[in-house]
C-alpha cells in the first residue's frame, strides 16, 4: 500500500491548481484512508484556496465533500470496513475529550480540531485520511455522484432545522438559493414546512418552486420584504454579502430567528428593539456533529434528496472553478477523480 497520494493544489493564494504529490507516512491509528470517488465544490473552498480567511496553509489541497471507499483503516477505527462507501466532510478530526466533544456537539471541539482542507489535504486528490469518527458510512439508496455536497452545504442547512425544533406547521424563508440554499429547499419540503425563497435572480423561480418552494421573492426588493412582515418562524441565510437585516428581521414572527450560514465578512447591523419587542434572535452555526451527518444522509436516502449537481472530471479543475466563479452554476459542481 502506497502513502503517495496524487492531488491538485494551489501553491500560494489565488493561484490556479496544478497537479501535486505527496507522501502522508504510515496511516496513524485512530485515522482511515478513503478512495476519492467524487468530491463536491463548495465556496468554501475557493475562499481557502485565496485566503480569504487568513488562516490557509500551502500548498492548501481543498475538497471537503468527498464521497469514497475506504482503502485502510488505523488499528483504532471502529465499525467501519475496507471497501465501504463513505462520505468526508468539512471536519476532519476533534479530540473526543473536551466538553462539546462529549456531549455529542464534535463540530465545536475546542480541543485539537482539524478542517479538512485547512492544515490537512483535502478531497481534491486520490485519496484523503480523517479521524474515524468524522468517517460517515453512506446509505445504499444514496447516489454517489450527487451525495457529496449534502457533507458540507446539506449538513450545514440541515442542523439549524434540528437545533431550531422546526416543524412542518412552521414557515421558513431561505435567503440564497445556490448550493447550500436549493438543498434547503428540498430538506424543508419533506420536511413538510411552508418555504419561500428569497433570491435576487428571479428567472430560477420556476426551478425553485419545482424543488418545493411555496413562494418566491425577490432578496433586494425592500417593497417585496415589507408584504412579507411577521410570517417567519426561521430564517436561513445562505449568502456571504449583506443585505438590509432590518427588513429580514421584520419579516419573523414572534420567537423567530434569521439563523447565518454564509459567512458576511461585514459587521450586522441589527436593532436591538427588534429583538426585544418580538423576542427574535439572530443565530449562526458552522456544519453538523458525525451524528447529524448520520441522520441527515439517512433521512436523504429515505425521503429520496438528492442535490442538483454538474458534474466535471477532477482533471478540469480549474474549469470547474471558473464554472462556480461564474455564478451560473445549478446547483453545486462535483468532481469526478479520473488519476
Amino acid at each position: 500500500m502506497t502513502n503517495t497520494i496524487q492531488a491538485y493544489a494551489a501553491m500560494q493564494a489565488g493561484d490556479p491548481l496544478t497537479p501535486y504529490q505527496f507522501n502522508a507516512g504510515e496511516l496513524p491509528a485512530h485515522q482511515v484512508e478513503v478512495k476519492v470517488e467524487y468530491c463536491g465544490l463548495c465556496h468554501s473552498d475557493v475562499s481557502v484556496i485565496n485566503n480569504e480567511w487568513g488562516n490557509s496553509v500551502y500548498p492548501v489541497v481543498a475538497g471537503h465533500e468527498i464521497i469514497g471507499t475506504i482503502t485502510q483503516l488505523g488499528s483504532e477505527a471502529k465499525g467501519l470496513k475496507v471497501g465501504q462507501r463513505v462520505g468526508i466532510g468539512w471536519t476532519a478530526e476533534s479530540c473526543q475529550y473536551c466538553d462539546p466533544c462529549v456531549r455529542g456537539q464534535q463540530v465545536l471541539c475546542t480541543g485539537e480540531k482539524k478542517a479538512t482542507i485547512v492544515g490537512h489535504a483535502g478531497g481534491f486528490a486520490d485519496k484523503v485520511r480523517a479521524g474515524w469518527q468524522w468517517i460517515i458510512p453512506l446509505p445504499d439508496d444514496l447516489d454517489p455522484e450527487s451525495a457529496g455536497p449534502l457533507l458540507c452545504g446539506g449538513i450545514t442547512v440541515f442542523d439549524p432545522i434540528l437545533k431550531h425544533k422546526i416543524q412542518a406547521m412552521h414557515h421558513v424563508g431561505v435567503i440564497g438559493i445556490g448550493g447550500l440554499g436549493h438543498i434547503a429547499i428540498k430538506l424543508l419540503k419533506a420536511w413538510g414546512c411552508e418555504i419561500t425563497a428569497f433570491t435576487s435572480s428571479l428567472d430560477k423561480t420556476a426551478e425553485l418552486k419545482a424543488m418545493g418552494a411555496d413562494h418566491v421573492v425577490n432578496s433586494r426588493d425592500s417593497a417585496a420584504l415589507k408584504t412579507q412582515r411577521g410570517k417567519f418562524d426561521l430564517l436561513l441565510c445562505t449568502v456571504n454579502v449583506s443585505l438590509d437585516w432590518k427588513s429580514y428581521l421584520n419579516t419573523l414572527a414572534p420567537n423567530g430567528s434569521i439563523h447565518m450560514l454564509g459567512m458576511v465578512l461585514e459587521p450586522m447591523a441589527i436593532p436591538v428593539g427588534a429583538l426585544i419587542s418580538g423576542a427574535k434572535s439572530v443565530t449562526g452555526s458552522p456544519t453538523g456533529s458525525p451524528f447529524a451527518l448520520r441522520q441527515l444522509l439517512q433521512f436523504a436516502a429515505r425521503k429520496n434528496i438528492a442535490p442538483q449537481i454538474e458534474l466535471y472530471p477532477m482533471s478540469q479543475i480549474n474549469d470547474a472553478l471558473a464554472r462556480l466563479h461564474s455564478g451560473q452554476a445549478r446547483y453545486r459542481i462535483v468532481l469526478k477523480a479520473d488519476f
